[in-house]
């Protein structure tokens, strides 16, 4: 039986001339736990040695709903200013627009501010993807648009994405930027499987977005799986992992790539040792028939 296309070593960033792993690294727990610059170091070169070049984090990553926000930024920095070479063998992505409690604000000023606030936090010139976190519900997406533009053209930033974004929200935005969309980070695992159907990859596909997935392991639930249907799909993976030597969390990385959109999964992990698990992924070979299989256990029912 043939299989599916395996996902290369390494794409392009949407429509950019920005190479980036098909595996990035996320860094929204990176502050917990009192992490010291010294452990988070250990973290980054993990997923550098590992082939993982793509590392995403968020101005908000930290934040415990009183305090910490730009932490996890901010201990990044303090990697890269005790190891200033590590910036040129990464592609860095942060995000911004939610302003605790409001939620959201991408008005022209806050926005603007807070692309300055996370380069002085991580120490960099420029970030190389910066994505409008959550959407804001009164910014004018051609203020949005404006705003991002004027970051692009100062070299705070190289490129543009967005998150959480329904596809009306992404084609609003994409339609005021002369400067095109790159990149789509919605929830996307075997256990989220919605954006398979209702339209969201086929969207990133057609706007050439290359989807980022976050909580690509449903939060952990497909590690622990308490509900019927959760148990069905951690079987089915289970049973195609055995097969090919690899751990669950592997193989669900793996089913994500085999995508033709192109997922990238972020790794969500704070050990090295799983962060560089992750890239067996990348050798790990789809039927058809072991795909749908996983979706079928997903849906509950079959397929129509």
């Amino acid at each position: 039986m043939s299989t599916l296309p395996a996902p290369p070593e390494w794409r392009r960033l949407g429509s950019s001339d920005i190479a980036i792993s098909s595996l990035a690294w996320g860094m929204w727990r990176l502050a917990e736990n009192g992490r010291t610059a010294g452990e988070a170091a250990r973290l980054v070169h993990a997923a550098l040695d590992a082939g993982i070049t793509l590392l995403d984090t968020a101005d908000i990553y930290g934040f415990d709903g009183e305090g910490g926000f730009g932490d996890a930024e901010a201990l990044l920095g303090e990697v890269l200013a005790a190891e200033p070479a590590l910036r040129e063998r990464m592609v860095l992505a942060s995000k911004g627009g939610i302003m605790p409690p409001l939620p959201y604000d991408q008005s022209a000023e806050y926005l603007s501010g807070v692309i300055d606030a996370s380069l002085r936090r991580m120490r960099v010139e420029t970030i190389d993807l910066y994505q409008i976190h959550r959407p804001d519900i009164l910014a004018h997406p051609q203020e949005v648009a404006r705003t991002l533009e004027d970051a692009v053209a100062a070299g705070k930033i190289r490129s543009i994405g967005v998150s959480n974004f329904t596809q009306a929200q992404t084609e609003a935005l994409a339609h005021f930027l002369a400067t095109p969309l790159v990149a789509t980070q919605p929830e996307i695992s075997p256990l989220r499987i919605d954006c398979f159907e209702n339209g969201e990859l086929d969207q990133a596909m057609r706007l050439g977005l290359t989807p980022l997935a976050w909580s690509p392991l449903g939060g952990g639930r497909l590690l622990s799986p308490e509900s019927a249907r959760d148990k069905a799909v951690a079987a089915e993976l289970d049973r195609i992992a055995a097969e090919q030597n690899v751990s669950r969390s592997v193989a669900a990385y793996g089913w994500l790539m085999a995508h033709p959109a192109g997922i990238v999964p972020i790794i969500g992990s704070q050990s090295a040792e799983r962060i560089a698990e992750g890239a067996q992924a990348l050798s790990m070979h789809w039927t058809r028939q072991d795909w749908y299989a996983v979706l079928v256990a997903a849906r509950g029912e079959r397929l129509p």
